[in-house]
């Protein structure tokens, strides 16, 4: 399947599992399937909720900072693409 790179991994957080991302271009919807991809790091999960400034958002754009909850852990400086069906 193709992907299209959307963002980058700025942080982890352990307790609540969730990953801050910063969404680099296109958009992020509640629903897309997102791969995660670093150097030990290369699962597809989808976006199930995600939130900008603690608020519950179903779209984040280019520009904004959003936490997504996962299953598995994820690191700085990993890309998230979007696969694109």
């Amino acid at each position: 399947m193709p992907e299209e790179q959307v963002g980058v991994v700025v942080k982890f957080f352990t307790k609540p599992s969730v990953a801050a991302i910063e969404v680099q271009r296109g958009t992020i919807k509640n629903g897309d399937l997102l791969r995660y991809k670093g150097h030990t790091t290369d699962f597809i999960e989808e976006v199930t909720s995600m939130e900008v400034d603690n608020q519950a958002v179903d779209e984040a754009k280019a520009g904004d900072l959003i936490g997504i909850k996962v299953k598995d852990r994820v690191r700085e400086n990993d890309k998230v693409y979007k696969v694109v069906e």
